[in-house]
């Protein structure tokens, strides 16, 4: 697993969901007490993140990608937003 980690701030989740379905490789959450949650999974996403959950916002966390195309996709999506290829929508 790539040891870079993307530290995630007041993102919304329903757009979160829609980004990691886009990943081709798994997809780690990791929290503060130290678990680490596939977010491939629906049943970790429905379970694992509704523990860190703001209202409908994700209000810090960590992620770890296997796929380096993956950590650059979610990376943009931290820091604009949005997904790769939406600018103009």
């Amino acid at each position: 697993m790539n040891n870079s980690k993307i530290q995630l701030h007041n993102i919304d989740f329903n757009d979160f969901i829609k980004a990691i379905d886009e990943c081709k490789g798994d997809v780690y959450l990791e929290t503060r007490d130290g678990d680490i949650l596939n977010l491939k999974s629906k049943l970790c996403q429905m379970i694992g993140l509704s523990t860190i959950l703001n209202n409908t916002e994700v209000a810090e966390a960590t992620i770890r990608c296997s796929n380096p195309e993956d950590e650059t996709m979610l990376f943009r999506f931290n820091l604009y937003g949005k997904m790769p290829g939406e600018e103009n929508k």
